[in-house]
């Protein structure tokens, strides 16, 4: 049965290990969940399993999510996420089944996706790591401008404009972002806390969501399976 839950990341702070090592943490509040579906290939045309957490008034909430959520005995909440399985795995979940921290116990990595901190309209250089233009004596104060675009100004055969792609100033940030394979340092099941080494996407207070890494590098496979 694959392990994943949501929840909020709550802030930045250190753990020391054993030998006195100085590890900066991530504090993330994590569950409990509910599952309020679980879809299969047969009926559903995927097999998948959906999450839901976080306590929501009913008046803030509409009559369908009331409804999709009353099937699995629980109120209205707030956050609801699926993630893809098949349908072995998918069979090891049951409609109204709780999920705690508890469940990443003996995971040693997992992936977190959140919405990463927007930062508004931002230049080449913030945005893409642009060197920027010369700054020597005589050269015009345009030293964090991109540049020409003249050779990217034409798409070829497909009219007059800027190709799919190119770099150029805009939003920063405010996207969907997935970290992979992040360690696990510690797990607080009497608080719902997961430690994760590093940073995790979003402000504090920001919704995550947490599964078992799907890709390890050789190294961190072999501490998964214990070698």
């Amino acid at each position: 049965m694959p392990a994943a839950i949501i929840g909020r990341k709550l802030g930045i702070t250190r753990s020391f290990t054993e030998d006195g090592r100085n590890i900066p943490v991530t504090v993330v509040e994590a569950g409990p969940c509910v599952v309020t579906q679980v879809k299969t290939a047969e009926r559903d045309g995927y097999a998948a399993v959906q999450l839901a957490w976080g306590e929501m008034p009913p008046r803030r909430s509409t009559r369908a999510m009331i409804a999709h959520d009353a099937k699995a005995g629980t109120a209205p909440k707030r956050i609801h996420r699926e993630f893809r399985c098949d349908d072995a795995e998918a069979g090891g979940f049951e409609l109204g089944q709780v999920v705690t921290v508890e469940s990443l116990d003996g995971t040693k990595f997992v992936d977190v996706t959140g919405t990463s901190k927007g930062k508004g309209f931002a230049g080449v250089m913030k945005r893409h790591n642009f060197a920027g233009l010369e700054a020597s004596h005589g050269v015009e104060r345009k030293h964090r401008s991109a540049g020409a675009i003249a050779s990217h100004g034409t798409d070829r055969g497909h009219g007059a404009k800027i190709k799919k792609g190119k770099k150029m100033a805009g939003q920063l940030g405010n996207e969907r972002v997935t970290i992979r394979s992040i360690d696990v340092i510690g797990i607080m099941p009497d608080r719902n806390l997961l430690l994760l080494k590093g940073p995790v996407p979003g402000p504090n207070g920001a919704t995550v969501f947490i599964r078992a890494a799907k890709r390890l590098y050789k190294r961190k496979a072999r501490v998964q399976a214990g070698a």
